[in-house]
């Protein structure tokens, strides 16, 4: 999928100070947050989108390296892929000061706990890997509950306390003439509860991003796009929420010798004219070693014969696919004298008869000249 201009996505210039980027960025992320567009699917992509234009545009090498090269030049310098862009959840919670948008936008008191984000990791493979199953190490980084506090974002020894200026309401009321307008606490941000004191090493936000090491299980028979979920592996959630889940999308190589379609492997197999004619065994290569297939005298460039179940594994364990093998006729380019005589003595003795598609080559050629071709 191509990706838009980072700029066209701000709906910004090329030359735009950082302050307009900055600007750009804080309308799109409060106009497309999730939690403002609850079950927007469009929305939300829209808002990670616009999180990945800022922190580019935001970053002067970044920055530089796209205007100069693009997209493409981003992905050669390391800057796209997996693990390259912050979450955009935490990267607005950081542009806002360390509060999301439940935080400084909602009403009433807000839960404490916030379930962690998901995250992808693009795994390749070999053929034979996808054949078999395999066990793997993937690394990557994510975001951890803080071991000084525990994913509190308190500081040892320390807790919290109802916020002193709604009183734990997260909510404040005044009046203005005869009307009585409620708000969000500005002390608290709607939450109720304030920390004591925030932890020194995630300064209260419970997490800190690390990195992270786990075996993964490949199943046989896997293919290009399948995703593997892995529960739990995901963000660790905000002040003691739920992790998200980890989902490995798996992308296996092509093979030299086969080309899959589902189940089915197909393999072009090149035989020499005597034993197309005569036909005979040949050696044939399959996913689990060399095989015998009988071909019958002859058989053609072109033909394909089946080899049952000697293609890939089911991924629900139901059963191999089949084999199929194209058989390819190769003439010899240089040939012996001894060979050439030969075949110049084979051509002498020839049968018309055993050339059913020549004769009915010239048959049609004939026709179409009017009889008048020899």
């Amino acid at each position: 999928m191509t990706k838009r201009d980072y700029y066209e996505v701000l709906g910004v210039s090329r030359n735009a100070s950082g302050e307009e980027i900055k600007k750009a960025y804080r309308r799109l992320a409060l106009k497309y947050h999730p939690d403002r567009n609850p079950g927007d699917a469009v929305a939300e992509e829209k808002f990670k989108v616009a999180a990945e234009a800022y922190e580019i545009l935001s970053d002067p090498p970044k920055k530089a390296t796209y205007d100069r090269y693009g997209h493409a030049g981003l992905k050669t310098a390391g800057f796209e892929g997996f693990g390259a862009f912050h979450d955009p959840f935490d990267l607005f919670r950081s542009f806002m000061g360390g509060f999301g948008f439940e935080d400084l936008f909602g009403t009433g008191q807000r839960p404490s706990s916030i379930r962690g984000d998901d995250l992808r990791y693009d795994l390749e493979i070999t053929f034979k890997e996808a054949a078999f199953g395999a066990k793997r190490e993937i690394s990557f980084p994510r975001m951890d509950r803080c071991g000084e506090c525990g994913g509190s974002g308190a500081a040892p020894g320390t807790g919290f306390s109802d916020c002193p200026a709604c009183g734990g309401s997260g909510s404040v009321t005044s009046s203005v003439l005869f009307f009585k307008i409620t708000n969000i606490c500005e002390q608290c941000y709607g939450r109720g509860r304030v920390l004591e004191k925030p932890c020194g090493s995630c300064r209260g936000e419970g997490r800190l991003r690390k990195k992270r090491k786990i075996s993964l299980e490949i199943p046989p028979g896997i293919d290009t796009g399948a995703r593997l979920r892995i529960s739990g592996e995901g963000d660790a959630g905000f002040r003691g929420g739920s992790p998200g889940d980890l989902y490995v999308v798996v992308l296996v190589k092509k093979s030299a010798l086969f080309e899959r379609r589902g189940k089915g492997l197909f393999i072009e197999v090149p035989v020499g004219f005597p034993l197309a004619a005569l036909g005979g065994k040949i050696d044939v290569p399959t996913i689990a070693g060399m095989d015998n297939l009988e071909i019958p005298p002859g058989t053609q460039s072109g033909e394909v014969f089946v080899m049952r179940g000697k293609g890939m594994p089911g991924l629900d364990g139901r059963g191999r696919g089949d084999q199929h093998v194209m058989i390819i006729v190769e003439t010899p380019r240089k040939l012996g004298e001894k060979h050439a005589e030969l075949l110049r003595q084979l051509a002498c003795i020839e049968d018309e008869s055993a050339h059913p598609r020549k004769q009915s080559f010239a048959k049609k050629t004939k026709k179409f000249f009017g009889g008048r071709w020899r």
